[in-house]
């Protein structure tokens, strides 16, 4: 007779993924070793304080700088939607006609290559009476090519045996597009929102930065400002940790939501068995 073998109980060490301890260990070590040199150093904290000194600081003004971070988080996903949803159509629209393509892709290409500290204060000017506006122009300049460029990629990257197949059945347009273009773009579209989620808070940010508006609505980067200005640099790193842990939230999050939507059918997001 043939016995059953006991199921083995998964290791800790096989339910922690390297993709998890990973970058922890690495970032450990980083600020042990930030540590070590201020303490051996011994840099004032204007210069550069230490990671306890930046901690402490991120607990007593955790309000005031939230509140900011807050602030900005509204700019950076009203300005991401506005640029994956133009973007989006814009893409559709590119892949009609060879003309319309050949005719707008170089301005959407001068727009993102126009530095947005230079035009800026111009779109600042122009929304004077709405600060909130200009800020979410400003960073969906950033975003917006990222999502148009991949996504016309992918649209025009189909399977040219699958629309010949589509041709011959007399398929529409519009047909051609729901059920043949759109999901062999999809990939294309989820990688240009992941880039496109980080250039939204960058274009929120720089934009923060030239409009300079303080009081209750003020942005994290009126708060990493102003203490620069006043040599709060424990504060100033306070704001940065802030800023740099919403981006990379943002990115795991559209991660997630890419790998969530490519994990049944796509390629790059099956996991396979060795």
């Amino acid at each position: 007779m043939f016995t059953r073998r006991p199921k083995l109980k998964n290791s800790p060490a096989k339910v922690i993924s390297p993709d998890v301890w990973a970058p922890v260990l690495v970032g450990f070590l980083a600020l042990v070793l930030w540590d070590i040199f201020v303490r051996v150093t011994q840099l004032p904290p204007y210069i550069l304080p230490g990671p306890i000194l930046v901690l402490q600081t991120l607990i007593s003004d955790w309000r005031e700088l939230f509140a900011s971070l807050l602030v900005t988080l509204q700019i950076t996903v009203v300005a991401f939607m506005a640029a994956a949803i133009s973007g989006l159509l814009i893409a559709i629209l590119f892949t009609q006609s060879k003309w319309i393509e050949r005719s707008l892709f170089p301005y959407a290409v001068i727009l993102q290559t126009t530095p947005i500290v230079a035009i800026a204060p111009l779109i600042i000017l122009w929304f004077k009476n709405n600060t909130f506006a200009a800020l979410v122009v400003c960073a969906w300049i950033v975003a917006f090519f990222p999502i148009v460029s991949n996504t016309t990629l992918g649209l025009n990257s189909v399977d040219r045996n699958l629309l010949n197949l589509f041709q011959l059945y007399k398929a529409s347009r519009w047909q051609t597009l729901l059920y043949l273009r759109l999901p062999s773009a999809m990939p294309y579209f989820l990688g240009g929102l992941k880039i496109s989620g980080g250039l939204s808070l960058i274009g929120a940010v720089v934009a923060e930065f030239v409009a300079g508006t303080g009081g209750a609505k003020a942005g994290i980067a009126y708060r990493i400002l102003i203490s620069s200005y006043n040599l709060q640099i424990p504060r100033m790193f306070a704001a940065l940790l802030l800023t740099t842990g919403l981006g990379v939230l943002i990115f795991v999050s559209l991660n997630a939501l890419s790998d969530f939507i490519l994990s049944k059918w796509h390629e790059s997001a099956i996991k396979q068995e060795n």
